[in-house]
């Protein structure tokens, strides 16, 4: 535990209130496929001992999502930061003894967070990015006199218009202008 944080802060931080709980939650939640098994999670911790990125994350914990989800806890599950780590590796499936394929839940809950606008400033970002120069960042300047200076031929265009298109057509644009 930090210096910063007291135990009263860590057991707060803990407690879940009737305010939290989204009793329409559990029902947007069965529409994804696969959510059902869900249910059947007795929360044996699988998921987070065998997964690569809890091994070196204090925040990811695939468990407490889980757990969360369960409880209908949807504005703390789809506000959390660590929804954002999961690496999709499938490592949690194919662990799990009860057959939850907790990849597939993540995946779902971070696209009803992207549908509500909660989307971590990095992604808004690299969104814009791509919108803006076809790059998921901006090469600066100098990089670009150091290609020249060295021989290389420049960076190639990216047709934006396309992207702008593919963008709109995927709805991406909205949330990438979008601000918190």
């Amino acid at each position: 535990m930090s210096e910063n944080k007291s135990a009263n802060d860590v057991k707060a931080s803990r407690s879940i209130s009737m305010g939290d709980i989204d009793l329409t939650f559990k029902y947007e939640m069965s529409e994804v496929p696969g959510f059902e098994k869900l249910r059947l999670c007795f929360q044996c911790g699988s998921c987070t001992a065998d997964c690569p990125i809890a091994r070196f994350s204090e925040l990811y914990h695939p468990r407490k999502l889980m757990r969360m989800t369960q409880l209908g806890m949807k504005n703390r599950v789809i506000g959390s930061e660590a929804l954002w780590l999961c690496a999709a590796c499938f490592t949690c499936v194919d662990h799990c003894p009860q057959g939850v394929d907790i990849a597939g839940v993540i995946r779902a809950l971070r696209n009803i967070a992207v549908r509500e606008g909660v989307v971590p400033q990095v992604f808004r970002e690299l969104t814009n990015n791509i919108l803006t120069t076809g790059y998921a960042y901006k090469i600066p300047e100098m990089r670009h006199k150091k290609r020249a200076e060295r021989g290389l031929p420049d960076l190639p265009k990216a047709n934006t218009g396309d992207v702008a298109k593919l963008f709109d057509v995927l709805a991406v644009s909205k949330f990438a202008k979008k601000e918190k």
